[in-house]
């Protein structure tokens, strides 16, 4: 008898979708408690506390009820076949505009941007930022595709290597174009004018010996009030961009120098080296998997088709070492919580703990985030410690240097 790849698929995703309601569940109860954790207290004011309670007790509510949508959505699309139809209906597509229907190429394409164009009608975007993601989607979909089609039906025993030499590849390409081509397309990047506070990022960046050539303010505000800055470039070619809400809501420089400290720390201590040492290991590790199972007809069969083309193999792959990759976000969570504790500690170092503290309260305060986490919520969810964490590591390391 066949294995149920499809129905054990389905099982652990409605098994996850009770375990991560119930954590829910925990953080709702966490969003209801009226008075703030003793680390904030006097920290944060009451008017913040209460519009950060009711928005994040809204939030909360409406995530509920996505949440329920989804699996519903995504338990029928497997359960009833709806993947291998539009497969299908692809096909008949490129056939009707007079292609080779058994060209796998142009037929990845056509089931590509019938996905896309359907998951453009179910989320909320800018209408050009719509237009904007189809045009590129034209433009570096099909080469790629193209590319991994072609590596998958000759890659023989090497398969797993060449895959991951192409994302390789791809991810330093991408990495190199994104910020330069892309990314200007869709928010505007101006150089931080000439002031006390370039010039303090500046000497920072100096005494750090980090190869800062350029400075950047992005017009984040036009989408979100989330406040951030990132570092990008290789080797001595390093760019630094910050958030225009990071500078409006962290109205004190020091503030928005002491963040940029924080940056510099992952950059000093190599934790964006690890991350992408971490992310290249684990791509081959996924890509080693995939070519044990590319041609499994048992697997195919099970989701509803008859053929094995190359993207619906990947697809399914991913669909059948989900409960992996639940463990390995929850391991990677674990591993970049300890990296901000270290990025704070690094600030520190360097002077800036009061101004860090303020700037990581202000930021808290204007993003209405949650002031009350439950700690297992946050332990499965969160790359970044909460507010209280992160306040009581600055506190206990202060002690420690006294």
């Amino acid at each position: 008898m066949a294995f149920p790849y499809m129905e054990a698929v389905v099982g652990f995703m409605i098994l996850m979708y009770v375990f991560e309601t119930y954590l829910d569940f925990r953080q709702h109860a966490a969003y209801k408690l009226p008075t703030l954790p003793k680390t904030l207290e006097g920290v944060i004011s009451d008017d913040k506390f209460r519009k950060s309670r009711a928005y994040s007790l809204d939030k909360s509510r409406f995530h509920f009820v996505h949440e329920f949508v989804s699996i519903l959505m995504d338990s029928g699309i497997l359960l009833f076949g709806i993947l291998p139809w539009v497969w299908k209906k692809s096909g008949e597509f490129v056939g009707s505009v007079g292609l080779d229907r058994e060209n796998e190429i142009w037929h990845t394409l056509a089931f590509l941007a019938g996905v896309m164009i359907w998951s453009q009608q179910t989320i909320w975007l800018f209408f050009r930022d719509i237009i904007k993601g189809i045009i590129i989607s034209i433009i570096l979909g099909p080469p790629i595709v193209t590319a991994i089609i072609t590596i998958v039906q000759s890659g023989g025993p090497y398969l797993a290597i060449y895959l991951w030499a192409f994302m390789f590849v791809l991810s330093l390409v991408m990495m190199t174009l994104y910020p330069v081509l892309i990314a200007p397309l869709f928010n505007k990047f101006t150089p931080l004018p000439d002031g006390q506070l370039r010039t303090k990022i500046e000497n920072l960046a100096s005494s750090l010996k980090f190869p800062l050539k350029k400075l950047f303010v992005v017009d984040g505000s036009t989408r979100s009030s989330h406040s951030n800055a990132y570092m990008y470039g290789f080797f001595n070619n390093k760019r630094i961009v910050l958030y225009d809400t990071l500078i409006q809501q962290c109205k004190d420089e020091e503030e928005v120098v002491a963040v940029i400290a924080h940056e510099l720390g992952h950059w000093k201590l190599n934790h964006t080296m690890y991350s992408f040492v971490a992310v290249q290991i684990l791509t081959f590790l996924q890509f080693g998997g995939y070519t044990l199972v590319r041609n499994s007809n048992e697997l195919f069969q099970s989701f509803g088709f008859d053929t094995q083309p190359v993207l619906i193999g990947l697809i399914l792959f991913q669909h059948t070492v989900i409960p992996v990759q639940h463990l390995v976000n929850f391991g990677l969570n674990l591993v970049s919580r300890s990296f901000e504790f270290q990025a704070d500690a690094f600030a520190k170092k360097l002077g800036y703990a009061d101004a860090l503290r303020s700037g990581l309260v202000k930021l808290q305060e204007e993003n209405l985030s949650a002031m009350n986490t439950d700690p297992w919520y946050s332990a499965y969810h969160f790359s970044h410690p909460p507010l209280v964490e992160r306040l009581a590591a600055l506190d206990a390391a202060g002690k420690k240097d006294k």
